[in-house]
């Protein structure tokens, strides 16, 4: 099962990834996470990509597309894998058909979230106040400007993914705005039972 989850920030995201991840058995693969081990492992890819990260310089898509290629190789991959935060873009998105093509591979489903913008602000504005009122630390990107930036930037830039995989006939919508166990199992309608 390979699955590419799309979404704005505060989709819910994560933890749909999450429950698919226990229930199918198969790796979350966050662009993050994979950098940061191939830097860690100190492979080709990730010694590239560690002189521009310590350049203080954004990694390339071809460094990014060819960590995603190794890493989908690995054996914890065999029976699929969830991509969260990636592809970012649609020039990612062929690159990583072609990564598939090439192994043989395809995608199973590309599911969005869909989500009211309006209703995600006042849920971030509510989570401030709640964390402040419990006397709790609030992040400091968690907030309403910070957060309209990241949407801002999710529209400009992973909006169009939707229209690429619409015309491939692999993207499936679902409202993110419904209750959490909802979600999920659309979600599991959409990829099947568990497989393991």
């Amino acid at each position: 099962m390979r699955l590419i989850l799309l979404g704005p920030p505060g989709a819910g995201k994560g933890t749909q990834a999450q429950r698919l991840v226990e229930r199918h058995g198969i790796p979350q693969l966050s662009t993050g996470d994979m950098l940061r081990a191939a830097v860690k492992a100190e492979t080709e890819i990730g010694l590239k990509a560690k002189s521009v990260m310590d350049a203080g310089q954004l990694v390339s898509d071809e460094i990014v597309n060819q960590i995603v290629s190794e890493r989908v190789d690995q054996a914890d991959c065999a029976n699929g894998f969830i991509l969260d935060g990636y592809p970012r873009t649609v020039p990612q998105a062929q690159a990583l058909n072609e990564i598939l093509e090439g192994k043989d591979l395809a995608l199973d489903a590309v599911i969005e979230l869909k989500v009211d913008e309006a209703a995600l602000m006042k849920r971030i504005e509510k989570r401030v106040a709640d964390t402040k009122a419990a006397g709790g630390t609030v992040r400091a990107d968690d907030n309403a400007e910070s957060f309209g930036k990241r949407l801002e930037e999710y529209r400009a830039k992973t909006a169009p993914l939707s229209a690429y995989y619409e015309k491939t006939g692999q993207l499936r919508v679902i409202d993110g705005m419904a209750q959490m166990d909802a979600v999920t199992a659309e979600i599991e309608q959409i990829v099947g039972p568990a497989r393991h």
